[in-house]
């Protein structure tokens, strides 16, 4: 049985539920137990607000950044290509060459090299040259023996004899031009 505004209550009546006037009526204090509960479930809450707030930040942080390295990026890739590209076309190696005997490496007269033959006297019958070019290395002069170099001239290189004849490479043989290279 329930008590209702207009009835007084006894407090003879065990077991019955009392009606309470919302207006008037004041909550009761909470225990400590639900004040505990309250406390860190507020707690843990504005935890998981900042640590939001702090990845939000972090991501656009990361974002801008990641951009401007990406740009930056780019322009200096770009401009280190522009410039190996100009120095590439622009500059070719020069390395020395000198008329070797072919077979011993002994260096002879640049002419040799040029004419196919030394000039010996008699009759010549061409078979292929006794002498050719060696690129780099190290040669003391006529006489001695070239070391440290190759017989094939190296790709995007100009080869220049001591006595200023510019070498280039070429199909059958060699083509070679006194005085003025090729390149710049």
């Amino acid at each position: 049985m329930t008590s209702g505004p207009d009835e007084q209550w006894s407090q003879d009546s065990q077991g019955s539920i009392r009606w309470q006037d919302p207006a008037t009526a004041t909550p009761r204090p909470p225990t400590v137990a639900e004040a505990r509960q309250r406390d860190k479930l507020q707690k843990e809450r504005e935890a998981a607000e900042e640590w939001a707030r702090q990845q939000e930040a972090t991501r656009e942080q990361r974002a801008a950044t990641g951009k401007k390295i990406l740009m930056g990026s780019v322009a200096v890739v770009g401009v280190v290509g522009v410039i190996a590209l100009g120095y590439h076309l622009l500059h070719k190696e020069e390395i020395a060459a000198s008329c070797v005997k072919d077979g011993t490496n002994e260096v002879v007269p640049d002419s040799y090299c040029s004419s196919g033959h030394s000039s010996s006297g008699g009759t010549f019958i061409y078979l292929g040259s006794p002498y050719r070019y060696y690129y780099g290395g190290n040669n003391g002069g006529v006489g001695t023996i070239a070391r440290g170099g190759t017989i094939e001239q190296p790709k995007g290189t100009t080869a220049r004899t001591k006595s200023g004849t510019s070498i280039s490479r070429g199909g059958f043989g060699s083509s070679s031009s006194y005085g003025k290279s090729s390149g710049s």
